[in-house]
């Protein structure tokens, strides 16, 4: 079977993330976005921005309300929409690596037992049995919850564990769409994370020509907001949901540019990162891709992105460097 194009395999997913949310969405329906990612990882970002575009591309609408963990209010939502479906924010924090955002999950599905809660594309790693437990509980006890994964492994371990509806979806990242990158500055640079994913300690003294990064954090300076409200907002008073709104989606494009232009700095990359792996497939740019500490990465690339010759399947560093190396060489050349 012929690799398939980064832009081929961009429309591929686009279509099927229709046709995982399409029964959850109406025209005529508000809904709601919980758990902002207000955190440095620009992957978040680039998740959250995809489900902003999807909204807007496939039914030219925006959420009616929005908050991070720890600005929600229940109030404000029923204030604000009395119906309508509730989303949560997609990634790879569902389990217990990252609890705060099981916590909130667990917490909203106890405070809205009659509303449909959709959880968007997750990854799932669980590494207790008593908190896999706390989990099924909380899903058992609200009837209504649809669960969207992001691999086979989480399916699999999702409808064994839980009592809700299962739905294999790619990331929403993808519905940013193919984007227009720089030049680049350096042939090879590694992308590999340093914080609880990380699968081991990488070692790159012996190559001291190329640069090992993670995502940068932002300045200390706060995101300047007032580009994203535009001259209209001089014409007409907006809603405190939509003001809302704008401030996290600033934040979210400040933080996504940043990562695009950290990340095309190399004509070819290295990375543990899946949304390293996603964004290089927005980009065009041939990654070679190693895997973080329990295996989300490959399990994603195995689901849906893996048929394109613009990423490799490392099996070491120095692997993957050999072939960016190469991949580098080549782009140079053309």
């Amino acid at each position: 079977m012929p690799a398939e194009s980064n832009l081929d395999v961009i429309a591929r997913l686009r279509g099927v993330i229709h046709d995982c949310l399409k029964d959850y969405i109406s025209d005529d329906e508000p809904l709601a976005i919980l758990d902002f990612p207000d955190i440095r990882n620009c992957g978040d970002s680039a998740i959250w921005l995809g489900e902003m575009a999807y909204l807007q591309n496939r039914y030219g609408k925006r959420p009616a309300y929005v908050s991070r963990i720890d600005d929600f209010s229940p109030e404000d939502l029923e204030r604000v929409m009395p119906t309508g479906p509730i989303f949560i924010h997609g990634g790879g924090n569902f389990g217990d690596i990252w609890g705060a955002h099981q916590d909130f999950r667990e917490r909203v599905l106890e405070r809205f037992p009659e509303r449909q809660v959709i959880q968007f594309p997750q990854s799932i790693h669980y590494k207790s049995k008593e908190r896999v437990e706390q989990s099924a509980r909380a899903i058992g006890r609200h009837k209504n919850f649809v669960l969207l994964v992001r691999d086979e492994e989480s399916r699999e371990f999702a409808q064994k564990h839980f009592d809700c509806q299962v739905r294999l979806c790619p990331d929403m990242a993808f519905c940013i769409g193919a984007l227009q990158p720089a030049a680049s500055e350096f042939p090879v640079l590694a992308m590999l994370r340093a914080d609880l994913e990380k699968a081991g300690d990488a070692d790159l003294s012996a190559y001291p020509d190329i640069p090992m990064e993670d995502w940068t954090t932002e300045s200390a300076r706060r995101v300047r907001v007032s580009k994203a409200f535009g001259a209209a907002s001089a014409l007409v008073a907006l809603k405190p949901a939509e003001i809302r709104l704008r401030k996290l989606d600033a934040a979210a494009h400040n933080r996504f540019r940043r990562g695009i232009t950290q990340i095309a700095r190399g004509r070819a990359i290295v990375t543990d990162r899946l949304h390293v792996h996603i964004c290089s497939l927005l980009l065009g740019r041939p990654h070679a891709v190693l895997d973080n500490s329990y295996g989300k990465v490959r399990r994603f690339m195995a689901a849906f992105s893996g048929g394109t010759d613009l990423s490799y399947k490392a099996a070491s560093l120095d692997d993957g460097i050999a072939w960016a190396r190469h991949q580098a060489s080549v782009g140079a050349a053309a």
